[in-house]
């Protein structure tokens, strides 16, 4: 036995490119993207991410070369997901909902040497570039062009010597796409969205690409041929894996600039769409809008990003959608853990459906190991389901590290587990609940409070649209919860700030309600749906010490 060794027949680099090769083989003939009226078989987006990486080549982009991406859901970017790698480059993709400070700051802390701007967001993108510093190298910019946004005629100038068409026209169809030299190659450079600090470079190999996309395919238990509709942006965390994972299962993707509600329920209508994903955010979006109705077929939808409220998951499957919940990170490259049913709770009430599917749940097949350990002995909580304690991880999909920060990727690295940052408890049964980001837990008078908590009795408040819970500082108790809420549309009368004080009193326990309610038209969010409490802190801050007050509401 000991004889036996790997060989290059049995250990090639696992990655996720090669799902495209075997796509246009088996569904060569197949739609594979959906983009208002153009539609692309397999085929030919086999073809076009061949041509966009020999053109890659050609403008100079070597392995190891960092090539940025800022654009919405739409071909182009589903595309580069394979072309940039193809060119043995490492993909970053920008949210598109940053500004320019932002942006110029991934640009130069990536090094990015090509960046792909989308038509609507030029003028960001090139105020983004003015701000490098003067010794920072400036990256060549390619436009997408969209004639559903603007005539493309005029496209080429000196800022955008290209653009994504021209690029793919260029390029050899028959270009042999540079493989890794190992698995651990680094693919993919992601920035976290900045909820409690600021973005950091997430990089992922090309075997945690690999790893992540099939455990995800699996778990969800996504079919052959599929029709997935991207309500989830693509430049977070990649889409989940699932821009590689459509192509594994040979699906469709219809891709869709920009999310509304009554666009999504006509193109779930046109296309028979079966799969989506989406943050809790976008279910809020589709329970509320006016466009709202039962669906002819059950649509899967999976949602993560954020611990979503059983109030909104109930109002979701009410109309036909069949919610999924998990759980992950930019940093996990997409999700390891999730909701794993149960047949027999088909048989609960909604209400308790609602709150069992509200939790994170068990590790994916593709996880070693997840556990809640304890801040202080280190050891793992109680399984009660109210010792809180900060989730820890341990598998293949966990990123490399962070980029240029030895020490951010010291800190989330200890004694064999990668440390979250999230709060949670296990309960009896080995399913895990997030209750909180660590840096959000609010302690008042000694008792740790959860703002999810909080906020998911906030959601039930027949007025309520959206609720996020902070810390406000308190003179006796240390800290209060403060409430930030904005209301739905057509509210004839307006609930008032005592109002939303005594619902909360009459359905939470009284140390855990909000003190403070303020009404807000909007509550300030990432790109990707996640409300920014880090925003919310400094106003609750800036709003002064609730005065010394002994009494609990």
């Amino acid at each position: 036995m000991e004889l036996l060794k790997p060989s290059t027949a049995n250990s090639p680099p696992l990655t996720p490119l090669g799902f495209l090769d075997r796509a246009a083989t088996v569904y060569g003939d197949c739609p594979a993207v959906i983009y208002n009226s153009t539609t692309y078989t397999w085929s030919q987006t086999h073809h076009r991410c061949l041509q966009l990486a020999s053109s890659l080549v050609s403008f100079g982009i070597r392995r190891g070369h960092v090539v940025s991406v800022f654009a919405p859901n739409i071909p182009a970017m589903y595309e580069l997901h394979f072309a940039v790698p193809f060119a043995g480059a490492i993909l970053n993709n920008i949210n598109t909902r940053l500004d320019a400070r932002t942006v110029s700051v991934i640009l130069r802390h990536s090094e990015s040497k090509l960046v792909f701007v989308d038509c609507a967001s030029r003028a960001l993108v090139l105020e983004a570039i003015s701000l490098l510093l003067p010794n920072s190298q400036r990256p060549v910019l390619i436009l997408i062009t969209d004639d559903t946004v603007e005539p493309s005629s005029s496209s080429i100038t000196d800022d955008f010597p290209d653009t994504y068409e021209g690029l793919v026209e260029k390029g050899d169809p028959g270009f042999q796409w540079i493989r890794p030299n190992t698995e651990w190659d680094p693919m993919i450079l992601n920035y976290t969205s900045g909820t409690t600090s600021s973005p950091k470079g997430v990089v992922h190999c090309h075997r945690g690409a690999f790893m992540i996309t099939i455990d995800s395919l699996v778990d969800w238990a996504v079919p052959k041929q599929p029709i997935y509709l991207w309500t989830l942006p693509m430049f977070h965390a990649n889409g989940w894996s699932y821009p590689w994972g459509i192509a594994a299962v040979g699906g469709t993707n219809v891709c869709v600039r920009k999310f509304d509600a009554g666009i999504v329920f006509g193109l779930i209508e046109r296309h028979g769409v079966t799969h989506m994903c989406g943050a809790p955010v976008v279910l809020n979006m589709l329970t509320n809008s006016p466009n709202n109705k039962p669906l002819r077929n059950p649509v899967q939808i999976l949602t993560a990003g954020a611990p979503p409220p059983a109030a909104i998951l109930f109002r979701t499957e009410s109309l036909g959608f069949v919610v999924s919940h998990g759980y992950g990170l930019t940093e996990t490259g997409g999700l390891m853990v999730s909701c794993a049913w149960k047949p027999r709770w088909n048989r609960l009430p909604a209400t308790e459906r609602a709150r069992l599917k509200a939790r994170q749940g068990v590790r994916t097949i593709g996880m070693a190991e997840m556990d809640v350990l304890d801040p202080e002995s280190g050891l793992s909580v109680k399984r009660d389901g109210s010792t809180m304690g900060e989730v820890v991880l341990r598998g293949g999909c966990v990123m490399l590290g962070y980029l240029k920060d030895p020490e951010g990727t010291s800190k989330c690295f200890k004694n064999g587990w990668f440390y979250t940052g999230d709060v949670g408890v296990m309960h009896p049964d080995g399913y895990l609940e997030i209750k909180d980001r660590s840096k959000d837990v609010i302690i008042s008078g000694g008792e740790n409070l959860s703002s999810v908590e909080v906020e998911s009795i906030l959601y039930t408040h027949p007025s309520i649209n959206e609720a996020a819970v902070v810390a406000r500082p308190d003179e006796y108790w240390g800290e209060t919860p403060c409430a930030f809420v904005s209301l739905k549309s057509g509210i004839e009368e307006k609930p008032t700030e005592k109002e939303v004080i005594e619902y909360c009193r009459a359905n939470m326990p009284h140390y855990m309600v909000p003190k403070t309610v303020v009404f807000k038209d909007e509550l300030p969010k990432t790109s990707t749906g996640k409300i920014q409490k880090f925003v919310l802190r400094n106003i609750a801050k800036n709003m002064g010490t609730t005065q010394k007050n002994k009494s609990r509401l």
